[in-house]
Order: C-alpha cells, then sequence, then structure tokens
C-alpha cells in the first residue's frame, strides 16, 4: 500500500474541501473526507463505550459505592455531558481537527497550553486501548476454557485482538464503522431482552423511584461513584476526532454527539435501575458489594430470561471489549497523525494511505505500542483484569476528564468576545457549568484515585506521575517553539480550521 508524506492543506475553499458528499481520498495527504455519515459516528462513540462492559463490569461497581442513587448519577453525568456538547459543537463548526480537545484547548486558551494538552491526549488514548485489549484477552480466555477446558494464556488472546484492531484500523474508516455497528447491536438487543425479561416477570416492582430521589446522592460514597459513572461516557469525543473523515460536520458532528450522549446516559440509566430492580434495590445493593457484585447483570439475565441467555451476554462481552479496542484504537491513532502532522512528534506518523485514507503509519505504531503493554503486562504476570485494565484505563480516564474541563473552558474563551450567531446558554453558561462540574470530578478523581485502582497510595502515586509530567513537558516544547521558530508556532493547531 502507497503512503503519502503530508503536505500543506489548501486553504478553504476553492479546491481546499470536497463539496459535502464528496469523497476525498487522501491524494492531497489528508485523511479521506466525505467517508463517515451521523450513525458511523454513533456507532464509533457507543461502541467505545462498550454498553454492555458497562452493565454487566462497571455498573455493579457503582452501585456498590454510591448505592441506591447510581441510575440517577447516570443522568446527572448524561446532563452535564450535554451541556459540555452544546459548547463543543459549536466550536466544532470553526475547528475541525482529528487532535479535537488540544485544537480546542490551544484555539481557545492559548497555543501553549494546547501543546501541552496535546500530549497529554497521547498518553491517555493510547494507554486505554492496550487495557481494554487485555480484557478482551480475559474475557475470552475464560470463554474459551469454559467450553473446551483449555487454557489459552490471555496474552496471546489479546494479541490476536491488537493484530486484528491494527488491519481494521488500517483499511478505510467505514469497514471499522460496519464492524462496529454489529457489535452494539447485538450489544444493546442482549440488554434490551435482559430489561423486557424483568419487566416482564416483576413488572413495577421493578421499577424503585427511590433511585431517583436527591437524597440518594447524600452518602459518603456518591463521590467515587461519579468518578466511576462519568468515565462510562468515555469516547464521545470521537465525533469531533472524525470531523475530517465526515459528510457535512457542521451537521454530522452536533447530530451524532447529542444522539450518542443522550442514549447512553438512558441506556446506562435504566439498565443498572433494571438491574437493581430485578433483586429489590436494598437486596441489589448488599449483592454489589459482594462476591457476587461482578456477576449481577448475568444473574439477572439467568434468572428472568433463562440461561442461555446468560451464555450469550457472556459471549458479547468479548465483542464489546473488542468493538471497545477498536474504536478507541482509531481514535488514538488519529491522535497521534495529528500531532505527527504538525510535527509535535515525528512526521512520519502525519503519513496518510493513499490507497485508504487512513494514518496508516500512526495505525502501524499504534499497534506496536499495544503489543508492547501486553508484553510487558506478560512477562509481570499482571492480571489482565484488575491491573492491565484497570491501571492503564484509569490513567486514561482522568487524563480525558482534564482534557474535557479545559476543552470546556476553551469554547467559553473561543467565544468570549464573538458569539459568532451562537446563543449565549450555548457557549457562554453551558461550557461554564460544564467546565466547573468536570474539574470538580476531576478533582474527585484525583482524592478517590483509589476507588478506580484498587491500589496503594505508592502505586497511585506512580500512576498518576505520568500526566503532569507530559503535560509539563509539552508546554515547554510549545515555550521553545515559540521562541526558536515563531512562525511554525503560529501554525501549530491551525491546520483544518475551517474558518474563523
Amino acid at each position: 500500500m502507497s503512503i503519502q508524506q503530508p503536505t500543506a492543506e489548501p486553504a478553504a475553499g476553492a479546491a481546499g474541501r470536497p463539496e459535502p458528499g464528496e469523497a476525498r481520498q487522501g491524494t492531497d495527504g489528508g485523511l479521506s473526507s466525505g467517508q463517515i455519515g451521523t450513525f458511523d459516528l454513533v456507532f464509533f462513540v457507543v461502541a467505545a463505550a462498550a454498553p454492555l462492559t458497562v452493565l454487566a463490569g462497571v455498573a455493579p461497581i457503582a452501585i456498590a459505592i454510591g448505592g441506591p442513587g447510581a441510575p440517577l448519577g447516570y443522568l446527572i453525568s448524561g446532563a452535564l455531558l450535554v451541556l459540555f456538547a452544546a459548547g463543543f459543537t459549536a466550536m466544532s463548526l470553526y475547528v475541525r481537527n482529528a487532535g479535537a480537545f488540544y485544537a480546542y484547548v490551544a484555539r481557545g486558551l492559548g497555543r501553549t497550553l494546547g501543546v501541552g494538552i496535546a500530549y497529554v491526549a497521547v498518553v491517555s488514548y493510547n494507554l486505554i486501548t492496550p487495557g481494554v485489549a487485555a480484557a478482551f484477552g480475559y474475557f475470552a480466555a475464560g470463554s474459551v476454557h469454559d467450553a473446551t477446558g483449555a487454557d489459552i494464556p490471555w496474552w496471546v488472546l489479546s494479541g490476536i485482538c491488537v493484530l486484528a484492531v491494527g488491519v481494521l484500523g488500517w483499511l478505510r474508516v467505514t469497514l471499522s464503522a460496519k464492524v462496529l455497528g454489529v457489535a452494539l447491536i447485538l450489544e444493546v438487543l442482549t440488554l434490551l431482552i435482559m430489561d423486557g425479561g424483568i419487566l416482564g416477570h416483576r413488572g413495577a416492582a421493578a421499577l424503585d423511584a427511590h433511585s431517583f430521589d436527591p437524597s440518594t446522592l447524600a452518602t459518603g460514597g456518591i463521590a467515587g461513584m461519579f468518578v466511576i459513572v462519568i468515565g462510562a461516557f468515555t469516547g464521545f469525543e470521537a465525533t469531533a476526532i472524525y470531523a475530517e473523515e465526515a459528510r457535512e460536520p457542521s451537521r454530522t458532528v452536533p447530530r451524532a454527539t447529542f444522539i450518542a450522549i443522550g442514549f447512553l446516559a438512558l441506556f446506562y440509566s435504566v439498565g443498572a435501575w433494571l438491574i437493581m430492580g430485578a433483586f429489590g434495590t436494598d437486596k441489589a445493593v448488599a449483592m454489589a458489594r459482594a462476591a457476587a457484585g461482578p456477576e449481577l447483570t448475568f444473574k439477572a439475565g439467568e434468572l428472568y430470561v433463562g440461561a442461555w441467555l446468560s451464555d450469550t451476554m457472556h459471549a458479547l462481552v468479548i465483542v464489546s471489549a473488542f468493538a471497545a479496542t477498536l474504536a478507541f484504537h482509531n481514535a488514538a491513532a488519529r491522535y497521534l497523525y495529528a500531532l505527527g502532522r504538525e510535527r509535535l512528534l515525528p512526521r512520519r506518523l502525519g503519513v496518510v494511505s493513499a490507497r485508504h485514507g487512513s494514518p496508516g503509519i500512526a495505525v502501524s505504531a499504534q499497534t506496536v505500542f499495544n503489543l508492547l503493554v501486553i508484553a510487558v503486562g506478560a512477562a509481570l504476570a499482571a492480571d489482565p483484569f484488575s491491573q492491565v485494565l484497570i491501571w492503564t484505563n484509569s490513567i486514561a480516564v482522568l487524563g480525558i476528564m482534564v482534557m474535557q474541563a479545559l476543552a470546556a473552558l476553551a469554547v467559553w474563551a473561543f467565544f468570549r468576545r464573538d458569539r459568532r450567531g451562537m446563543s449565549a446558554v450555548r457557549v457562554v453558561w453551558s461550557p461554564l457549568i460544564a467546565f466547573a462540574g468536570l474539574a470538580l470530578l476531576t478533582v474527585l478523581a484525583v482524592l478517590h484515585f483509589d476507588l478506580l485502582t484498587g491500589a496503594s497510595g505508592t502505586v497511585n502515586a506512580v500512576l498518576l506521575a505520568p500526566l503532569p509530567m507530559v503535560l509539563a513537558a509539552g508546554i515547554y516544547i510549545a515555550l521553545r517553539i515559540r521562541s526558536r521558530d515563531p512562525q511554525r508556532y503560529a501554525r501549530l493547531t491551525n491546520i483544518d480550521v475551517e474558518r474563523d
């Protein structure tokens, strides 16, 4: 497959951008545009969130920590992210860049901080992918053992997952969207069958309105619950990451963002509510806090539908983990591509496949990184779920929360002097409220980091260290570029800016 070095982007207009619906094949060094529609974007976002993995593996933890108020926690988190998305999508009309958060921060709060956030983004997104691949290996190894009695090391299956995802990431992005769409439909269908079974057998008894009483949020563990709950939405930024490759991004990106956040908030909230209702709220909380917690969702499916549904859900958790690995791999590769294009990382990462319009070198680099993390986990005999997955993703979720908070503030700053016809609610108050909420959650995440990692203070300090370190390194690099090459500094983050 041939590849091309990136070249200067033509000016907007004239020959610079394809007409709506016209696909660009990457022959000018840019990502292939006009490829992705609204629901392709929704599939990327929701598949990355891995709804089955969240409701089977994460929701019981939220229930154990937050008690009856977990369903309300999902709704409140969704509402906060809708406020964030109001400004985020408004800014997407003016900044379309595969670097998304860092490009927004740079345009709103300055290039120096933006470059620092760029490195935080690279660390965060590149850590999520091998962690989720480790979860794939963990689930797959267990299923293979249950079905055949064979003991295949988790890291072998994780390696296969990483290689398969790498191939799909190299190919045209619409193929990834189709794979994610099939996986997502199967996940959602299975969970809806479970919900229907619970309602069919328990009826109104499964619907405990107390879970939505604000008084349930007065417990001591509610802060830790919100840290876990907000992490379940990680990845919705993908709508902006793919803006360069979307059809009519001024419409596609906002639609997909709001659809994805709204769907996830309702789906998570109702799913957690009915899982609790399957056993009775108090009993479900007690089970979540006991050894039965991780099996809570599977037990509900088996009890009210049948063993076949529980078996199917166990199998689809593997599919869910694969879909999430693919979605986050694509996002991570595009961050590497964006920084390679800016020459903030090796320039060859900004190379595009002439045949598929995908960031081929970045895809390859991300795949190699995933394999290295899996290999280190195997060499250290680390537990694939409680260590490789949880530790890498805890760092990543915290980094993404920092980026979200700063991106919200950047939206306000971007529109502060000129709202460009936007309402104050959308580009002033919504981003400011979102910034306050996300900043608070970030502080809570640091203070309650042990709830995410299950590790000691020393381990947590080591895990937290990379984020401030890479932020400081990025700021230093930006200041150095500004002093040595002011013209290059002025061009940073301006690639693919549609208009001012």
